[in-house]
């Protein structure tokens, strides 16, 4: 039985639909004093598939409620897909006295569940964090369907060397065109120098391609220098659709015609979902 965290309830039913296994009712409470409740009333299975994505603390706290309630309800197997999971990106300690987030989040959630499975996670090393065993699933290829079908010699960019593959699983689910990358220096979260590659955009459709659009600094400033390079269109794929603060209208801003990303997170330009994926290891 699929049991859906509230940040993850589209994820869950595109699970549903592509596994046949029921959705378990739940509920989420929020009381007075502020503390929070995610109940699983009514669970009767010996298998939970609890889904999440962990984009706030409260996310955090109800997943880990939603694990003992089924654990409560008897059943036996407790299986823990995180579309999303917050403090990923927090994988080693910046400056000393830090915590390492991401070990942190992963050995609280290993106390609920016996498996987790994790979607595209920002640094493939936060699986060695957990303490049960994890399976990292690659949904990047899923960008590929929702792309208009017409793109003119496309070319797939990735922001930065490292999700070079990303841009690579798209191109390749796409069935033509050519990838690179941008050259990045990170000044601070929302302070980010883009260098231009070598590639030839002018008159091409070009798809820029990342795990997780956060802050939108990193895209849009990407999206501006193939705009002012020529560029036939630019079109944004991503993973995760994290979109904090101003992101959505910075990527509109600089001048995108179409943003494209799957259900980890819910948002307006969720297009495709991970499902599939997913289905395949639960």
């Amino acid at each position: 039985m699929l049991v859906p965290g509230s940040t993850a309830q589209a994820l869950a039913a595109a699970l549903a639909d592509e596994t046949g296994r029921s959705l378990a009712d739940v509920a989420y409470e929020r009381f007075p004093d502020g503390e929070t409740l995610a109940a699983a009333p009514g669970f009767d299975a010996d298998r939970a598939v609890v889904v999440a994505s962990t984009t706030t603390n409260d996310a955090y706290l109800e997943l880990l409620q939603l694990q003992d309630a089924v654990r409560e309800a008897g059943a036996e197997e407790v299986v823990t897909v995180l579309g999303y999971m917050g403090y990923a990106r927090q994988e080693r300690a910046f400056e000393p006295g830090q915590p390492v987030s991401a070990r942190a989040v992963a050995r609280a959630v290993s106390t609920g569940t016996d498996r987790v499975v994790l979607v595209n996670p920002h640094e493939a090393s936060v699986r060695d964090f957990f303490d049960v065993p994890c399976e990292v699933v690659d949904a990047a290829a899923r960008l590929a369907d929702p792309l208009p079908a017409d793109l003119s010699d496309p070319l797939f960019l990735s922001p930065d060397a490292g999700a070079i593959d990303i841009a690579i699983a798209v191109r390749d689910a796409y069935g033509r065109g050519d990838t690179d990358y941008f050259e990045k220096v990170r000044h601070s979260g929302t302070d980010v120098d883009v260098t231009p590659s070598d590639a030839d955009v002018g008159d091409r459709d070009v798809v820029v391609v990342d795990d997780i659009v956060a802050t939108g600094s990193t895209v849009s400033e990407s999206i501006g220098v193939v705009n002012d390079r020529g560029a036939a269109g630019v079109h944004v794929a991503c993973v995760h659709p994290l979109f904090a603060r101003d992101a959505r209208t910075k990527l509109e801003r600089a001048g995108v015609d179409g943003v494209y990303a799957t259900d980890t997170i819910e948002r307006d330009v969720t297009a495709t979902s991970v499902a599939p994926v997913v289905a395949d290891v639960v």
